[in-house]
């Protein structure tokens, strides 16, 4: 069971994972060996999966965003884990969600522009197996993007 200052802390990580246990324990009023037991007991639960960068796209060379819904040819256990063992391989794929709804799954890549894409499409994603249907979105602004949970009690 979480608390205000479980809370607290996870919001400073996600806002900052670079910061230090003292500066957290600061800004929680907790003190450092205090703030590290915390976030160790959060780190073993899970709750936080893993530390990381995060990456400005553009700066990257990626100035476009794919959204890309894709239909295979039935739902069986067998196809869908080997779509998804598929798509987990694949780099290029940087997210991918089993979703309810016209298709199956949605997708999310990047490229630098729809020539890139256009090759992206042909190579990688119409061969991934058991593909049945592909419809394609391109990301002309994003508005917001995501920074992590809402870290807040429930």
């Amino acid at each position: 069971m979480l608390d205000t200052i479980d809370y607290k802390i996870l919001s400073l990580l996600q806002e900052n994972c670079r910061q230090s246990i003292t500066e957290v324990g600061d800004k929680v009023g907790l003190s450092p060996s205090a703030t590290h037991r915390r976030i160790g007991i959060l780190e073993k639960e899970g709750v936080i999966e893993r530390y990381a960068a995060r990456l400005n796209g553009n700066k990257l060379g990626y100035a476009m965003t794919f959204f890309v819904e894709v239909s295979l040819e039935s739902q069986s256990e067998n196809v869908l884990a080997a779509f998804e063992k598929a798509a987990l391989a694949r780099p290029e794929v940087l997210e991918c969600y089993l979703t309810t709804g016209s298709a199956d799954y949605l997708i999310k890549v990047a490229a630098p522009n729809t020539e890139s894409y256009e090759q992206l499409y042909k190579r990688i994603i119409a061969a991934l197996p058991h593909v049945n249907r592909i419809q394609t979105s391109l990301v002309m602004k994003t508005v917001k993007r995501w920074t992590g949970y809402p870290a807040r009690p429930v």
